[in-house]
């Protein structure tokens, strides 16, 4: 059996009814004439107060990950390769949790704008003679087309209605670009820094639209 086959048994698609309409989008079904930060597996919208920051593995060189700043939130993208016909959120979240249970987080699942979500309590290291502290932070999570869009929410996202609705609508108009090359599920679809943008271990800049 293929892997391909193994996860249309195991895992059905988890997004919201209007994925397709709005967003996260696929390039397929993405306005082609709006202007779009191009960041290879992803496209971002500018807009006015949003600030780009890249993650980058330093051994590899490799872009891992998209920072987005935006009204007192950050959120983390990933863009990763999926099979067809079938998803890969409700493995991957069961797997988070466990994770974040063995680091001493607490966590709870909830239905949220794009499906379930998790809502964590993350121990946070404050230094050596510091009381511990944590932090709070949203795992979100949508299949598309032959990806899957993993986004982490923290700040005030995490926390406060009127704020997650605003990176919400930021995680919404993602556009993802899987491309043609064969990957096998789980793969990050790869990542790069925009044209004419520096390298380095962090990559940042603000985003402005019109």
């Amino acid at each position: 059996m293929s892997d391909d086959e193994v996860y249309e048994e195991l895992s059905p698609k988890s997004a919201p009814g209007d994925r397709d309409v709005n967003g996260p989008l696929d390039i397929s079904e993405a306005n082609q004439v709006r202007p779009y930060v191009d960041l290879g597996g992803v496209k971002i919208v500018p807009r006015e107060g949003l600030h780009l920051r890249l993650e980058v593995e330093e051994a590899t060189k490799r872009v891992v990950a998209v920072g987005l700043d935006y009204a007192g939130s950050t959120l983390q993208v990933q863009p990763f390769a999926a099979p067809r016909t079938s998803g890969l959120w409700h493995e991957i979240r069961a797997q988070i949790r466990e994770q974040l249970q063995k680091q001493g987080g607490e966590i709870r699942e909830v239905e949220g704008p794009f499906g379930p979500e998790l809502i964590a309590s993350v121990p946070v290291s404050a230094g050596p003679g510091s009381a511990p502290t944590s932090r709070i932070a949203r795992f979100i999570g949508v299949d598309g087309p032959r990806w899957f869009l993993r986004g982490v929410i923290a700040g005030e996202g995490a926390t406060d209605p009127e704020a997650a609705a605003a990176i919400e609508d930021l995680f919404r108009s993602v556009v993802v670009v899987r491309g043609g090359t064969p990957m096998p599920p789980r793969d990050l679809i790869p990542l790069h820094v925009p044209a004419g943008g520096p390298a380095g271990p962090e990559v940042g800049a603000p985003l402005t639209g019109a």
